[in-house]
């Protein structure tokens, strides 16, 4: 075995490495830099192969890969769309169109995977505005944040919550009751922030549209994926293990006469499974570093000081590391405490919320970015913070006064 300081070494140059996005000077994306990372553990010996193999969660990749098939499907229908041509359609002034965008960025987050929704949303925001002459950042701001407040709702909104979810074996109904409310005051916040901080530009006005999107909806496949949405839901409420209720569903969607399987592969984020797996390995060899150096017992100790302590912490670690990283660091800490329940959903809750402090604090922030960039749209580090620093304090404040209140 290797020293536990060696260990600590090559787990902490993989999570920098990740936080980064890159490393300098060599083309590898988070995805390379967690499988080079995990094979440095069992090359070092950190772990051995074996250990390494156990410490994959295969529950969370079969219900990433579930979410990801599903939600190719309905993007391939034209979902995606269809919501934001409603949205236009019902958003008279530039007030109630914000808060149109933040209603289905949020809503749809706690339904599927929050980082889809803004890869979904973010060009048909950039359409509406541009037609309608309307300053592109506070649309764009509202997808970002409104995705990530809406996806602390469910266990399947974000991978972070997927992973409390596989780590505590808290139901699907009991997660969305506590969390739910805050979700949902959540995206109020994150509307009357926005709606404050550009209130010049978001006047009331009516609004002069240039032009309406067609839009091409396929209708059988529509239904088809929103069946499978409601065979998932259905499945969630009674009980079934959400990885199997997620292949379910997925399931019902590969069965098809009409519809080449390659192009919903093709649109399956299989990097973000590659990422997941060597995370894993990784961070199982961090968490034998930190129990032989003390370190864990110092986590766990911080931890158990309570709900505002442990937030304090995974806010933190998040904008260190990373939300995903930052939770399968602490997640070992959390399963020691008295009241692990609280914890978790303390750990879900900060973590999540975390993302919207800085631009590059969560993956969807990033694609907003990155998609409106590809279209000729900036959306700067300084811009952002005007509204996301704020969005960040008040929804973590609500979010820890609420778990204190319910659980406390």
């Amino acid at each position: 075995m290797p020293s536990p300081i060696l260990t600590l070494l090559l787990g902490t140059a993989t999570l920098v490495g990740v936080a980064l996005g890159e490393i300098p000077r060599l083309r590898m994306n988070r995805a390379t830099i967690a499988v080079v990372g995990a094979t440095s553990m069992v090359l070092a010996g950190s772990l051995t192969l074996e250990q390494a193999y156990a410490a994959i969660d295969a529950d969370t990749l079969v219900l990433l890969f579930g979410m990801m098939v599903l939600n190719a499907n309905l993007r391939i229908a034209g979902f995606f769309e269809a919501v934001a041509t409603g949205a236009v359609g019902v958003g008279r002034s530039p007030l109630r169109l914000l808060a149109l965008t933040v209603a289905a960025s949020g809503l749809l987050s706690a339904i599927l995977l929050n980082d889809t929704v803004a890869l979904g949303m973010t060009p048909l925001v950039l359409e509406v505005v541009h037609a309608t002459g309307l300053p592109a950042a506070p649309f764009l701001i509202a997808v970002a944040t409104a995705a990530n407040v809406g996806s602390t709702a469910t266990i399947i909104g974000n991978p972070q919550n997927m992973l409390v979810g596989m780590a505590s074996g808290i139901p699907f109904g009991r997660f969305f009751y506590y969390l739910g409310p805050v979700a949902v005051l959540g995206c109020v916040i994150v509307w009357a922030v926005i709606a404050l901080v550009y209130r010049r530009a978001l006047h009331f006005r009516p609004l002069a549209w240039s032009h309406r999107a067609r839009v091409e909806v396929n209708e059988s496949l529509l239904r088809k994926s929103l069946i499978a949405t409601a065979v998932l839901a259905a499945a969630l409420l009674c009980g079934m293990p959400t990885a199997l209720a997620a292949l379910t569903a997925a399931s019902l969607l590969l069965v098809t006469r009409r519809h080449d399987p390659e192009r919903v592969f093709a649109e399956i984020d299989w990097s973000l499974l590659v990422f997941f797996a060597g995370l894993f390995v990784v961070t199982a060899g961090i968490d034998d570093g930190l129990r032989e150096t003390g370190v864990f017992e110092e986590l766990r100790h911080y931890a158990e000081s309570g709900v505002a302590g442990l937030a304090v912490l995974t806010v933190g670690l998040s904008n260190v590391v990373s939300n995903v990283p930052a939770v399968l660091l602490l997640r070992g800490p959390v399963e020691g405490l008295d009241d692990c329940d609280r914890g978790f959903l303390t750990l879900a809750m900060a973590s999540t919320l975390a993302g919207n402090l800085t631009l590059l604090g969560s993956v969807a922030n990033l694609i907003v970015a990155e998609v409106a960039r590809r279209r000729g749209q900036v959306l700067s580090f300084r811009e952002y913070l005007k509204a996301g620093v704020p969005i960040t304090l008040a929804t973590l404040a609500l979010g820890v006064a609420w778990i204190d209140w319910m659980l406390g």
